[in-house]
């Protein structure tokens, strides 16, 4: 089988080689899925990097998030989906816990409590994409903030994947957002959303607006993915005892000096105003729940996205072979289709 295999740690572009690999033997509690689409997420990268919450060991084929295919065989003694279903592989690493096999090859085994079938109405495209995004965003409104009907909850990077899920689904139950964005241009799209109130920094204080829109209350709960200073100011926006979830360090992308990994909060606000920053990571919550209740979860995203609750964007299809256009398009700002390493049926 064909598998995109990184030699050593180091630029993706220069360290991925196309590799012929045997395909693997389910043992028990496992299955032999045949890929048939895993994306390309900016994690995959940074993981090859070398800068990411994890590091497998190299050589290590790439792709670790997740992925469609079917089942082709299972481990003896072994029940769950049956042969030639199609499912989803939720492949985020557990952590602590044993690595798991990357997604950017033909064949791979997982466990079969990692797998969820998925239905013939969701493509391809979608199905390999329900994992990272989708679920964050649902974990981040329901488990972690508990955001309720009526509650305002500010988030910045909204033009992002998981932000415009997160304005679907605060649509879907209820919650009505503040949404942060860079550019002027982006106020019209994140509006036509369903965004409730945007708040561009280009031309505007993030903070002075926070409390023109949420009034004397003030916003309670908001999620960030940039950190760095717009980190800093979402949460000089929070009300007194309010809460703000860290996600993602998009100010500091390119970044590759920890300590340069920052978000300069104001200790009297901290402190006297008794304000919280904590993080999320999708792997550390896999790590801590138990497989039957990460199941439950990604079955009511499976169905938020299947009932059209909560829309995809369609990706980018491209084969194992022109996997150099396909990292580079993965960080190209503004680049619109997630990239899709694609398989054909054997």
């Amino acid at each position: 089988m064909r598998a995109l295999v990184a030699v050593e740690v180091g630029e993706p572009a220069e360290v991925l080689r196309l590799e012929s690999r045997p395909v693997p033997a389910p043992q028990a509690g496992q299955a032999l899925i045949r890929v048939k689409a895993t994306p390309v997420h900016a994690s995959d990268l940074h993981v090859l990097r070398g800068r990411y919450g994890f590091s497998p060991e190299f050589p290590a084929v790439g792709g670790r998030m997740e992925c469609v295919g079917r089942i082709e065989a299972l481990g003896p003694d072994t029940g769950g989906p049956p042969i030639g279903e199609r499912v989803v592989v939720a492949a985020v690493p557990a952590v602590p816990g044993p690595p798991v096999a990357g997604t950017w090859q033909e064949y791979l085994v997982a466990d079969t409590r990692r797998l969820l079938p998925v239905p013939d109405r969701l493509s391809d495209s979608s199905a390999c994409q329900l994992v990272v995004n989708p679920l964050t965003a649902l974990l981040l409104v329901t488990r972690e903030l508990d955001v309720q009907p009526g509650e305002w909850l500010l988030q910045t990077a909204a033009g992002s994947t998981v932000g415009r899920l997160v304005i679907q689904l605060s649509g879907h139950l209820g919650v009505r957002t503040i949404n942060v964005v860079r550019r002027r241009t982006a106020v019209e799209e994140i509006t036509a959303l369903g965004g409730d109130e945007v708040v561009c920094t280009q031309d505007e204080d993030l903070v002075r607006r926070v409390a023109e829109i949420a009034g004397p209350a003030g916003v309670r709960k908001a999620v960030d993915c940039v950190a760095g200073e717009v980190g800093a100011q979402a949460s000089r926006a929070l009300a007194p005892g309010g809460e703000v979830v860290v996600y993602g360090a998009l100010s500091t992308h390119r970044q590759t000096d920890p300590a340069a990994l920052t978000i300069p909060l104001q200790a009297r606000s901290v402190i006297y105003e008794t304000k919280a920053v904590r993080g999320f990571w999708l792997n550390r919550w896999f790590a801590a729940v138990p497989p039957e209740d990460v199941l439950r979860s990604l079955s009511r995203v499976r169905g938020l996205v299947a009932d059209g609750v909560l829309s995809v964007p369609p990706g980018r299809p491209f084969p194992l072979e022109r996997f150099a256009e396909a990292v580079s398009l993965a960080e190209t700002p503004a680049h619109g289709a997630k990239p899709l390493f694609v398989f054909e049926d054997a």
